[in-house]
């Protein structure tokens, strides 16, 4: 989720070359992976629907919206069970190129959800953030990517109002 900084309109992934470096990076694609428009379109859909949901995870309001298009691009990304020499199941990609690219991606998910730790990944509750962390508190409250930067921004803004509605 975070190759964008939403608050800074920055994006990693501006070409389909620049997606599957990064996908190879990250071993969820080959080096010689064929990679479209389309196919950054679809990785692009799929990056904005996980990170609706991470807000989710935070309080924030269910986009059904993004939830739609991520089914759509995950679509033709589909998993299947596969056994290795420890018998071992395991999620593996059933398709070639991005497709099994965003399989990979798709079964990290799984695992995530499986070992519990999905719920703990959550997108920044800042407005113009959205920045994907991993929530470590003890009760799960946390609510930013960092307390320095957007912890402390929506404090000082929470203050200003405060102050302002006392008339100070």
């Amino acid at each position: 989720m975070n190759t964008a900084e939403l608050d800074e309109d920055a994006e990693d992934l501006t070409s389909p070359e620049a997606l599957r470096d990064w996908m190879v990076e990250r071993e969820l694609a080959d080096p010689g992976a064929k990679v479209s428009d389309a196919d950054l379109q679809r990785a692009l859909e799929v990056r904005e629907g996980l990170r609706a949901v991470l807000y989710t995870h935070n309080g924030g309001e269910r986009d059904q919206e993004a939830l739609d298009r991520l089914e759509t691009a995950t679509a033709r990304a589909s998993l299947r069970a596969t056994f290795a020499g420890d018998c071992a199941p395991r999620l593996t990609p059933a398709a070639k190129g991005t497709d099994a690219g965003l399989a990979r991606l798709l079964a990290i998910v799984a695992r995530s959800a499986a070992d519990g730790s999905w719920d703990r990944l959550k997108a920044c509750a800042g407005p113009d953030c959205r920045w994907a962390f991993y929530d470590k508190s003890k009760n799960r409250s946390g609510r930013w990517c960092s307390m320095a930067t957007c912890g402390n921004l929506h404090k000082t803004r929470a203050f200003r109002e405060r102050a302002k509605a006392s008339g100070n």
